[in-house]
């Protein structure tokens, strides 16, 4: 693991000074990465490029395939991660998927477009960038947004472009956050090829849902809540593995508990999962990958279904789903678990679980002020629903819900306990305020408009 992540960053030390002229330092850095790909299907292609990169003589389909050995040099890193984590779970994976259908119409203009300004950034290198060479991207996102099919790639073009925006000029950096530029810069390079954003035709699933917690993920103008759960086929086959996932975009006063209001009218499954009940689910759309492409026509709520007693009954049995190939990477991993019988404890303002297998560091960072789970809740817990990442070397898990004790009774806290509504006198106070912020940027655009 070390060696791989240490080609990976010998790259992206090259990528940070630029590829138009490497020193000779940066083009051992390059060698580095073609190494690390000997004895694979890439070696030859990657060492040719890599080759020509340290020359300053790449070409654009040359840096796409040093994107591409990146890429599968940190997939291989997150299919290790993975077959641990099945190994310590006793879960099995699902099948993977078959190839992917070529993606259909997209523009090929627009993505030698795309493909154009990334290496102009590659070239110019992290240290290399102004505003007006990351402005460059602007005109392309804009013509691709209206494009369904590409707007995966101006999304990510967007924000990136956004990211180097506020950091430019480059050559002021004091700090420059390499792994995640090039994790950005490769997987967006990686999308201008033809086909690269193909899929398998989603199947369906019919049966009982049983929510094990929810993941929010908060942005300044964005929202999305996940929710993580089992599903039992009503064919009585296997159990697996699922996730649906909602996203809205917001304004950023909606903060905190607010940010549920914007979510609920679009999936009934958060309300189920904030009040503790099963959905029954009938011809839902379902990916290889795990991913239900929610409809509320195939979907009607279900009995009272305690999150903990799925983990403890049907999460040991249920089959981890597939990962799409691009989204091999380490970062990708979130896998539920179930933990108890461990001894929780602080070390330098560091919430560790001290399980019998080793210690295990809660990432308490990530609990979200939208619900009533709080880091003191974590630390006095005794039972755990949690996401399993991999995060600076080390695994961490992302509470979703606990089990602690209140008055000698024994009572869980759901991070998405309030998605479905509350009556909790602080959520209550947050989305009224919400509500108010909401209403008042609803006059004021409305006035916008008479005029």
């Amino acid at each position: 693991m070390d060696e791989a992540l240490a080609a990976a960053d010998a790259f992206d030390r090259a990528l940070g000074e630029g590829l138009l002229r490497p020193r000779p330092d940066r083009a051992a850095d390059l060698t580095a990465l073609a190494d690390a790909l000997a004895g694979t299907p890439l070696a030859a292609r990657v060492a040719e490029a890599a080759g020509k990169a340290a020359a300053g003589t790449g070409g654009e389909d040359d840096l796409v395939v040093l994107a591409a050995a990146r890429t599968a040099l940190l997939g291989s890193a997150h299919d290790a991660l993975a077959a641990r984590i099945e190994e310590l779970t006793g879960r099995t994976p699902a099948d993977a998927p078959g190839p992917a259908a070529p993606g259909a119409g997209q523009t090929p203009n627009l993505l030698a477009a795309a493909r154009a300004w990334l290496s102009d950034l590659a070239r110019a290198g992290w240290q290399g960038i102004d505003h007006d060479l990351v402005s460059g991207a602007a005109q392309t996102v804009s013509a691709m947004l209206p494009d369904t099919s590409l707007r995966r790639l101006a999304t990510l073009l967007d924000g990136l472009a956004a990211e180097l925006a506020a950091s430019c000029p480059g050559a002021s950096l004091e700090r420059i956050p390499a792994r995640r530029w090039g994790d950005l810069w490769a997987r967006a390079m990686l999308l201008t090829v033809p086909g690269a954003t193909g899929a398998t035709a989603p199947g369906t699933a019919t049966g009982r849902l049983l929510p094990l917690g929810v993941d929010l993920h908060e942005h300044a103008t964005a929202v999305q809540a996940q929710v993580h759960a089992v599903l039992e086929p009503a064919d009585g086959g296997t159990p697996r593995l699922v996730r649906a996932a909602v996203s809205v975009p917001k304004p950023d006063t909606v903060v905190e508990a607010g940010v549920w209001q914007l979510l609920r009218p679009h999936m009934s499954l958060l309300a189920a999962a904030g009040e503790g009940r099963a959905m029954e689910i009938d011809g839902m759309p379902l990916t290889a990958e795990g991913d239900l492409i929610w409809s509320e026509d195939h979907a009607r709520a279900g009995e009272a279904a305690d999150a903990f007693a799925t983990a403890r009954v049907a999460l040991p049995v249920a089959a981890t789903p597939a990962t799409a190939p691009l989204d091999r990477h380490p970062a990708r991993l979130a896998v539920p678990v179930l933990l108890e019988g461990y001894a929780a404890r602080q070390d330098g303002g560091t919430t560790v679980f001290d399980l019998p297998s080793g210690p295990l560091v809660v990432d308490t960072d990530r609990i979200p002020t939208a619900g009533p789970l709080t880091p003191e809740a974590v630390a006095a817990s005794r039972a755990c629903i949690g996401l399993l990442r991999w995060d600076a070397g080390t695994y961490v898990v992302q509470p979703l819900a606990v089990e602690t004790t209140v008055r000698k009774k024994t009572v869980g806290l759901h991070a998405g306990a309030w998605a479905g509504g509350t009556t909790d006198k602080a959520g209550v106070r947050a989305e009224k305020a919400a509500t108010d912020a909401v209403q008042v940027l609803r006059e004021r655009a409305g006035r916008l408009l008479r005029k």
